[in-house]
């Protein structure tokens, strides 16, 4: 049987031992990269994503691996560093890209972006002999963060900040370890993860207890979120009305304790929302995990 040159493809599933395809009961008619596989750019920086035993690992990866189970679609890995992934879904490479990645008006314009899987404040991962909980705090400091961060025009209009950017949150960890710099503002996740994991560097996180609307990637509420390509806003839909079954059973704080993310300030939004007007109706209202979920 002749396949369509078109790269319209449907969701199918491969019957075991059969010589035919057969729809899945979720199938839709997706612009995919590979026909019956959802292609995902993700960086492996745990606890967002990782890849293990042939499924996806982490907070976000392992949400999405429900996900592509629940659309009958194969998870096909694409691993690279942060400041590809955008790009990557930009130029219709993957399907979609994760790696606890921050909603952004900015990213609203080149993305179709899903609903949020979790919440958060960024803040300074620093040593545990410093405090620093503000802005005011990084005047003068050294800081590294990563290339393609959304905050680091925010960070460029700190007075005296001397910044570093990296490809990986592990060479800025490294550094700030060693000492040439003095900071590291990352994935709050992903940074509270690896000092979790490694008492013996002796540093800390401290989300920043500033609201300052001139700042308001670094001190506003951030939601952890989904990138689709423009075109695939069918899919980024379907994948949406999935996430929403998964807040109202509050799956998500319980994925998450598996990841040291069982706090509730990661699953019920407090700060303004964004995204009522911008990419939802002006009613919109953003998903919790209800109180004894």
């Amino acid at each position: 049987m002749a396949l369509s040159l078109s790269r319209r493809l449907a969701v199918c599933a491969l019957l075991a031992g059969g010589s035919f395809l057969a729809f899945s009961p979720l199938a839709q008619a997706f612009e995919l990269v590979e026909q019956g596989k959802l292609t995902v750019a993700f960086t492996g920086d745990m606890p967002g994503s990782g890849w293990q035993d042939g499924k996806m690992i982490g907070y976000d990866g392992e949400i999405m691996q429900k996900i592509a189970d629940k659309l009958g679609l194969k998870l096909q890995p694409a691993l690279m560093e942060w400041s590809g992934t955008i790009a990557s879904v930009e130029a219709g490479r993957v399907d979609v890209m994760l790696g606890t990645m921050g909603w952004t008006e900015k990213r609203t314009k080149i993305m179709t972006l899903s609903e949020p899987i979790h919440y958060f404040k960024n803040g300074i991962m620093q040593s545990s002999k410093t405090n620093w909980d503000k802005l005011s705090d990084l005047e003068g400091k050294k800081v590294g963060t990563i290339t393609g961060f959304s905050f680091v025009p925010e960070l460029k209009k700190i007075k005296g900040l001397e910044l570093s950017l990296y490809d990986t949150s592990d060479a800025a960890v490294r550094d700030l370890i060693a000492g040439r710099i003095d900071a590291v503002i990352g994935d709050p996740p992903v940074v509270s993860y690896a000092i979790k994991k490694n008492p013996e560097w002796n540093m800390q996180f401290l989300a920043f207890t500033d609201s300052n609307a001139d700042f308001p990637l670094l001190t506003g509420l951030g939601q952890v979120v989904y990138g689709f390509n423009k075109k695939n806003d069918d899919l980024r839909q379907k994948v949406d009305a999935i996430i929403g079954g998964m807040w109202k059973g509050c799956e998500m704080k319980e994925i998450g304790a598996r990841y040291g993310l069982a706090a509730d300030v990661w699953y019920r939004p407090a700060g303004e929302n964004f995204r009522a007007g911008v990419d939802r109706p002006a009613d919109y209202k953003l998903p919790s995990c209800k109180a004894g979920g």
